[in-house]
């Protein structure tokens, strides 16, 4: 399936808002992040919407529910995928979303429960 550009509505979920209206090039995933006026923003869910036309649906938009970004966004390549956080540390969740059970909010770097 070939995406030249799909329109995206990103919007958050607590407060329910839209932030904006963009075309993406690609599908978003969760746990991706993506950026919007110059902020950026972690993907928590993606819905899609079809259209019927000429017999057959086609997808139409994407609604991409998000929340802000962490500053001290540390990411580790891991298993051909970028997850949070040192992924060499014994504790990491192995997550897009989430860094770790004993410090969640980071850094990895100092941790005191750092284990390789």
């Amino acid at each position: 399936m070939e995406i030249l550009s799909v329109p995206t509505e990103v919007c958050t979920l607590y407060p329910e808002s839209t932030l904006g209206k963009i075309y993406l090039d690609w599908i978003p995933q969760p746990g991706d992040h993506i950026d919007l006026e110059g902020k950026t923003y972690t993907i928590l869910e993606r819905r899609h919407r079809y259209q019927f036309r000429k017999g057959k649906y086609n997808l139409f938009r994407i609604l991409v529910y998000v929340q802000p970004a962490p500053e001290n966004l540390e990411r580790s390549l891991s298993n051909g995928r970028w997850v949070i956080g040192d992924s060499n540390c014994r504790y990491n969740a192995g997550s897009e979303m989430i860094r770790c059970a004993v410090n969640p909010n980071g850094p990895c770097q100092g941790c005191r429960f750092w284990e390789a």
